[in-house]
């Protein structure tokens, strides 16, 4: 049985308020009434004794009443009519409320017969009229409810039955036309929510953000949409985090123009200063130099985010796309020395308006001069420029938000091979280029564009750099080996860099060349290369097993380093190596592999036991000189019986594995009557492992036990035992 493998070692048009047909002209209408009584009760009194004023207290309580009437239609009307929901959804419930009381009311009356003697008939006549308008408008209200609910009604089922084709279109796949069918939907419903929210999904589907977050208007107060995204799909976590990403960004930019427009409305002179250095950039037929000292100028101007906001607003962006000189010098292949001046100061500029402003840093990734040029600089030569589009990038790539930026708005297809150059350098900008490598390799979009020029350009240029180690930025260059290293978690990739020939070749140069350079820095370089080597190994090829003798030969050697960590890949590479070639087993079992693997299981930690008992239980699988040197080192099988206390499950599988291969040397059960094997065999033959091989080697290497050894039969029967005996020899294949 082949021993347990280890773990890669490699590290979204708002809803509309539901309005009145005809709601403009009964607004007004009822707006005018409450006027119209408002200037009555300013016309001139009568006096206190004059005769007018017989009855006056009922008629006063009559007028009263109506004017309070006119203005609760008034206000309710105006709630109809209101863009907020809640007031809205207020004044529906009181109107509704209003209808059900007149009902009543008309049945009573209908009932009984009023007989009412009325003082003033003129006046009364007039609130009668008035009465009779407002009943009038009631009426209409409730005529106009019953066709606005057969409307929506019929709408409604048109709006569920498009809601339905655009859900059908989703889970097939088609985006666009489920984006089609949730528009015409809200066509027949704007306020139906459930399509604001799919179409909002769909859009970001094909990575619409900015009208998925246009049909989310109102999530940026409640984030319900996403919400409820979530609960219709718990899987779509980390989705749900883009859009709350996108929902927090947009705030932000809201709040930071807000915040500097009161700025400027103040008179803070910062905040002026940088509207009138706008203005002076804008100057057209100025020389490279008047532009290139203006725009340092503005650089250190811009301190904080209401700087940066304000730059942004008042097109500081522009001054690239509309000033032909300043566009000129920048996209300039072949930069004279203003023009290098003017490009490093828009470098820096642009470095002042991004650094954490995530809005900028979208505009300025979406400028298409910017974002054609920046390959360009990196590539430039001119090192004052390379830094600086550097520490440009360097802004985007510490950040979860500016990668995905970078990623989403730029082709990095050829950046890994210009970012790796950089590596020859000598000073600070291949620790910056490194560090904004490593940053990209956490995106899987990054991944996915290195794939395509890796083998026809990377991998050249990489297996160049190891093989000058000594001539290179070492630092740098253990930093970019660890990266490729990272790379390789995506499979392709990986695939890429195992099946090259000149690859292998290069890092078996290195570990040679490790024992002439004994500096902490090439030490550095040999770990990153072995950490390299595991990961390739998780492939298996021709190439593979090529160099299967040499690689594991270069591990046995560095198994005498006094560095613990290489000695512990060391070990790890042999332990995926071997399993290539049965040559390269017989070459390190001659070199004392096992002597030096259980010398490591006596003191190592559990990393290095693991790797190392893998390594044993490959070695003893078939050679027989392995399995000899393993009893001749292991007295008892200490160390064996040691591992197989572990808690760690690999480790105990391969321990019993290796156990049970040693047990055909003769003598070699029988030195273990007197210890406890039976009873730890018998525990992990008949536990429950969440890996089977646990069991099975654990039951294999207790029957082989028994057969080299019948003494240990009676051990077994008082455990009963036997049972758990008798199922485990199937796995024995001979005796």
């Amino acid at each position: 049985m082949a021993a347990s493998e280890t773990p890669p070692f490699i590290c979204m048009a708002t809803p509309q308020p539901l309005t009145l047909r005809q709601g403009r002209s009964l607004h007004g209408n009822g707006r005018g009434a409450a006027h119209r009584g408002a200037r009555w009760l300013r016309s001139p009194k009568l006096g206190p004794q004059s005769p007018a004023m017989v009855g006056d207290e009922e008629q006063e309580r009559d007028f009263q009443r109506f004017l309070r009437r006119v203005d609760d239609i008034a206000n309710l009307v105006q709630g109809l009519s209101s863009p907020d929901s809640a007031v809205n959804a207020k004044a529906i419930a009181e109107a509704e409320k209003r209808l059900h009381e007149q009902e009543t009311n008309k049945e009573e009356e209908s009932k009984t017969t009023v007989n009412r003697t009325v003082i003033n008939t003129r006046a009364s006549d007039v609130a009668n009229a008035e009465a009779v308008n407002a009943d009038a408008f009631l009426a209409m209200l409730e005529k106009d409810a019953k066709e606005r609910a057969k409307q929506r009604k019929r709408n409604e089922h048109l709006a569920n039955a498009l809601k339905e084709k655009g859900n059908d279109a989703f889970r097939k796949g088609d985006y666009v036309r489920a984006i089609q069918r949730y528009t015409e939907g809200l066509e027949k419903l704007r306020n139906k929510q459930e399509l604001y929210t799919n179409r909002a999904q769909a859009y970001l589907k094909v990575h619409e953000y900015e009208k998925a977050i246009g049909d989310c208007e109102w999530a940026l107060k409640a984030r319900q949409c996403y919400e409820k995204i979530l609960q219709i799909d718990p899987q779509k976590e980390s989705l749900f985090k883009d859009c709350m990403n996108e929902v927090n960004l947009e705030e932000k930019r809201m709040r930071d123009e807000e915040r500097a427009m009161k700025e400027v409305e103040s008179g803070n002179l910062a905040a002026l200063s940088i509207k009138e250095l706008l203005q002076k950039l804008h100057r057209p037929d100025q020389n490279v130099l008047y532009y290139a000292g203006g725009i340092r100028l503005l650089a250190g101007t811009v301190k904080d985010c209401t700087e940066q906001t304000l730059f942004r607003t008042n097109n500081g962006f522009s001054i690239l796309g509309d000033n032909e000189i300043v566009r000129g010098g920048f996209c300039a292949e072949s930069k004279n020395a203003a023009e290098v001046d003017l490009s490093v100061s828009l470098l820096l500029l642009w470095q002042a308006v991004c650094a954490g402003n995530e809005e900028n840093q979208r505009l300025l990734l979406t400028h298409p001069d910017v974002s054609a040029q920046l390959p360009k600089l990196l590539s430039s030569g001119v090192s004052e420029i390379q830094k600086e589009t550097l520490a440009l990038i360097y802004l985007y790539s510490e950040n979860e938000n500016g990668r995905r930026l970078l990623v989403r708005h730029l082709d990095l297809t050829k950046w890994l091979q210009v970012l790796m150059m950089f590596v020859n350098s000598t000073d600070a900008k291949a620790s910056s280029a490194m560090n904004i490598l490593s940053d990209l390799t956490q995106e899987e979009r990054f991944k996915t564009q290195c794939r395509v020029m890796l083998s026809t350009d990377v991998l050249p240029l990489f297996t160049q750099l190891l093989t000058s180690a000594k001539l290179v930025n070492q630092a740098a260059l253990a930093r970019c080996i660890g990266i490729m290293g990272n790379l390789c978690a995506d499979g392709v990739i990986r695939m890429q860099m195992a099946e090259c020939k000149e690859c292998w070749q290069a890092c078996l140069k290195l570990v040679d060349e490790y024992f002439d350079v004994s500096t902490s820095k090439y030490q550095e370089c040999l770990f990153a290369v072995l950490g390299l080597m595991m990961n390739l190994l998780l492939e298996s090829n021709m190439i593979i097993q090529y160099f299967a003798v040499d690689i594991s030969g270069r591990c046995v050697s560095l198994l005498r380093d006094k560095d613990g960590r290489i000695v512990t890949r060391a070990t790890g590479v042999l332990s995926r190596i071997l399993p290539a070639s049965s040559s390269a087993v017989e070459e390190v079992v001659k070199g004392g592999v096992v002597k030096k693997m259980i010398k490591f299981l006596k003191a190592g930690g559990e990393t290095t036991c693991n790797y190392g008992i893998k390594t044993l239980s490959i070695c003893t699988r078939s050679n027989r000189q392995a399995q000899e040197d393993l009893v001749k080192s292991d007295k008892g099988f200490s160390v064996l019986l040691k591992l197989l206390d572990s808690e760690n499950e690999m480790i105990v599988g391969n321990a019993a594995l290796c156990l049970g291969q040693c047990l055909v040397v003769p003598g070699a059960a029988t030195s273990l009557l007197n210890s406890n094997v039976v009873m730890i065999l018998l525990k992990h033959a008949g536990g429950n492992a969440r890996r089977t091989s646990v069991q099975e080697n654990a039951a294999i290497a207790l029957g082989k036990l028994c057969v080299a050894e019948p003494r240990h039969i009676f051990q077994l029967r008082k455990l009963n035992g036997l049972a758990i005996l008798s199922s485990s020899m199937k796995y024995v294949q001979s005796i």
